[in-house]
Protein backbone atom coordinates (compact mmCIF):
# COMPACT_ATOMS: atom_id res chain seq x y z
CA UNK A 1 0.00 0.00 0.00
CA UNK A 2 1.16 3.60 -0.41
CA UNK A 3 2.24 5.27 2.83
CA UNK A 4 0.04 8.59 1.50
CA UNK A 5 -2.68 7.31 0.91
CA UNK A 6 -4.29 7.36 4.28
CA UNK A 7 -7.70 7.20 4.57
CA UNK A 8 -10.24 5.01 4.29
CA UNK A 9 -12.53 4.01 1.40
CA UNK A 10 -16.29 2.13 1.51
CA UNK A 11 -15.81 -1.72 1.33
CA UNK A 12 -15.77 -3.71 -2.17
CA UNK A 13 -17.52 -6.95 -2.80
CA UNK A 14 -14.34 -9.69 -2.29
CA UNK A 15 -13.83 -13.02 -2.24
CA UNK A 16 -9.84 -13.50 -1.26
CA UNK A 17 -8.26 -10.59 0.10
CA UNK A 18 -4.48 -12.26 0.02
CA UNK A 19 -4.97 -12.56 -3.64
CA UNK A 20 -3.23 -9.84 -5.27
CA UNK A 21 -4.57 -6.71 -5.80
CA UNK A 22 -6.91 -5.56 -8.38
CA UNK A 23 -7.63 -1.95 -10.10
CA UNK A 24 -11.05 -1.55 -10.20
CA UNK A 25 -13.89 -3.65 -8.17
CA UNK A 26 -14.98 -6.37 -9.88
CA UNK A 27 -16.89 -9.42 -8.32
CA UNK A 28 -14.32 -12.07 -7.19
CA UNK A 29 -11.68 -10.55 -7.02
CA UNK A 30 -9.88 -8.84 -4.38
CA UNK A 31 -9.41 -5.55 -3.84
CA UNK A 32 -7.23 -3.05 -1.51
CA UNK A 33 -8.80 0.03 0.02
CA UNK A 34 -5.94 2.42 2.02
CA UNK A 35 -5.73 0.79 5.56
CA UNK A 36 -8.45 -1.39 5.09
CA UNK A 37 -9.07 -5.05 3.28
CA UNK A 38 -12.28 -6.26 2.99
CA UNK A 39 -13.21 -9.97 3.06
CA UNK A 40 -16.96 -11.54 3.31
CA UNK A 41 -18.06 -13.70 5.51
CA UNK A 42 -21.06 -15.54 7.20
CA UNK A 43 -19.99 -13.83 10.41
CA UNK A 44 -17.91 -11.02 9.49
CA UNK A 45 -14.95 -10.86 11.88
CA UNK A 46 -12.28 -8.09 11.76
CA UNK A 47 -9.14 -7.64 13.11
CA UNK A 48 -8.20 -3.93 13.94
CA UNK A 49 -4.13 -3.09 14.34
CA UNK A 50 -4.17 -0.17 16.23
CA UNK A 51 -1.23 2.47 16.16
CA UNK A 52 -0.70 5.78 17.52
CA UNK A 53 -0.30 8.04 14.58
CA UNK A 54 2.18 10.79 13.16
CA UNK A 55 2.06 13.30 11.24
CA UNK A 56 4.74 12.46 8.90
CA UNK A 57 3.10 9.83 6.85
CA UNK A 58 6.07 7.97 5.96
CA UNK A 59 5.73 6.72 9.70
CA UNK A 60 2.70 4.49 9.06
CA UNK A 61 4.91 2.56 6.46
CA UNK A 62 5.79 -0.35 8.46
CA UNK A 63 2.26 -0.46 10.03
CA UNK A 64 1.00 -1.02 6.58
CA UNK A 65 3.45 -3.67 5.56
CA UNK A 66 2.34 -5.60 8.96
CA UNK A 67 -1.22 -5.00 7.70
CA UNK A 68 -0.62 -7.07 4.47
CA UNK A 69 1.44 -9.56 6.29
CA UNK A 70 -1.32 -10.29 8.86
CA UNK A 71 -4.00 -10.16 6.31
CA UNK A 72 -2.25 -12.66 3.97
CA UNK A 73 -1.71 -14.96 6.78
CA UNK A 74 -5.88 -14.59 7.76
CA UNK A 75 -7.54 -14.17 4.06
CA UNK A 76 -10.71 -15.10 5.97
CA UNK A 77 -10.71 -11.73 8.16
CA UNK A 78 -10.66 -8.54 7.41
CA UNK A 79 -7.65 -6.94 8.81
CA UNK A 80 -7.55 -2.69 9.24
CA UNK A 81 -5.46 -0.21 10.46
CA UNK A 82 -6.81 2.99 12.68
CA UNK A 83 -4.64 5.33 14.60
CA UNK A 84 -5.27 7.24 17.70
CA UNK A 85 -4.27 10.31 16.63
CA UNK A 86 -2.82 12.21 13.15
CA UNK A 87 -3.76 9.63 10.72
CA UNK A 88 -6.72 8.38 9.20
CA UNK A 89 -8.73 6.24 9.46
CA UNK A 90 -9.09 7.16 13.17
CA UNK A 91 -10.39 3.98 15.22
CA UNK A 92 -14.51 5.18 15.75
CA UNK A 93 -14.34 5.79 12.04
CA UNK A 94 -13.19 2.44 11.28
CA UNK A 95 -15.24 0.50 13.75
CA UNK A 96 -18.06 2.67 12.44
CA UNK A 97 -17.38 1.49 8.54
CA UNK A 98 -16.89 -2.20 10.07
CA UNK A 99 -20.56 -2.11 12.03
CA UNK A 100 -22.20 -0.30 8.53
CA UNK A 101 -21.07 -3.34 6.67
CA UNK A 102 -22.28 -5.97 9.23
CA UNK A 103 -19.17 -6.88 10.99
CA UNK A 104 -20.15 -8.81 13.86
CA UNK A 105 -16.83 -9.07 15.84
CA UNK A 106 -13.79 -7.30 15.95
CA UNK A 107 -10.42 -8.19 18.18
CA UNK A 108 -8.25 -5.03 18.51
CA UNK A 109 -4.94 -5.49 18.36
CA UNK A 110 -2.44 -2.14 19.92
CA UNK A 111 0.48 -2.00 17.94
CA UNK A 112 2.33 -0.24 21.08
CA UNK A 113 5.42 -1.32 22.73
CA UNK A 114 4.01 -0.87 26.11
CA UNK A 115 0.93 -1.03 28.10
CA UNK A 116 1.43 2.97 28.01
CA UNK A 117 -0.89 5.83 28.92
CA UNK A 118 -2.50 5.50 25.65
CA UNK A 119 -3.34 1.85 25.95
CA UNK A 120 -4.73 1.85 29.63
CA UNK A 121 -6.13 5.25 29.79
CA UNK A 122 -7.02 6.39 26.40
CA UNK A 123 -7.91 2.94 24.66
CA UNK A 124 -10.59 1.84 27.57
CA UNK A 125 -12.64 5.10 27.36
CA UNK A 126 -12.71 5.07 23.27
CA UNK A 127 -13.52 1.36 23.09
CA UNK A 128 -16.63 1.90 26.15
CA UNK A 129 -17.36 4.61 23.73
CA UNK A 130 -17.48 2.27 20.75
CA UNK A 131 -19.57 -0.35 22.42
CA UNK A 132 -22.20 1.79 23.17
CA UNK A 133 -22.13 3.62 19.58
CA UNK A 134 -21.95 0.15 18.01
CA UNK A 135 -24.15 -2.58 20.58
CA UNK A 136 -24.18 -5.02 17.59
CA UNK A 137 -20.56 -5.43 17.14
CA UNK A 138 -18.80 -7.68 19.75
CA UNK A 139 -15.18 -5.78 20.18
CA UNK A 140 -12.28 -7.51 22.32
CA UNK A 141 -8.25 -6.26 23.20
CA UNK A 142 -5.50 -8.37 23.67
CA UNK A 143 -2.29 -6.67 25.36
CA UNK A 144 0.11 -4.03 23.02
CA UNK A 145 2.03 -6.53 20.70
CA UNK A 146 5.19 -5.26 22.87
CA UNK A 147 3.55 -7.72 25.96
CA UNK A 148 4.02 -10.57 24.22
CA UNK A 149 7.22 -12.70 25.02
CA UNK A 150 7.69 -13.35 21.00
CA UNK A 151 7.63 -9.96 20.48
CA UNK A 152 10.30 -9.29 22.82
CA UNK A 153 12.12 -12.30 21.01
CA UNK A 154 12.07 -11.32 17.99
CA UNK A 155 13.49 -7.84 18.52
CA UNK A 156 16.08 -9.51 21.06
CA UNK A 157 17.21 -11.11 18.06
CA UNK A 158 17.39 -8.42 15.81
CA UNK A 159 19.27 -6.07 18.49
CA UNK A 160 22.03 -9.24 18.88
CA UNK A 161 21.95 -9.11 15.29
CA UNK A 162 23.13 -5.93 15.04
CA UNK A 163 25.77 -6.96 17.13
CA UNK A 164 26.81 -9.29 14.02
CA UNK A 165 26.41 -6.41 11.08
CA UNK A 166 29.11 -4.09 12.80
Amino acid sequence: MGGTTLKPTEFTSNTNAASSVASSAQPGVATETPNLYVVPSVEQRALILFAHGARDVRWAAPFERLQQLVQSQQPDVTVGLAFLEFMSPRLPDLVGQLAKKGCASITLVPVFLGQGGHVLRDLPVLLDELRQVHPEVTIRTVDAVGEDSGVLEAIARYCVGSLKMS
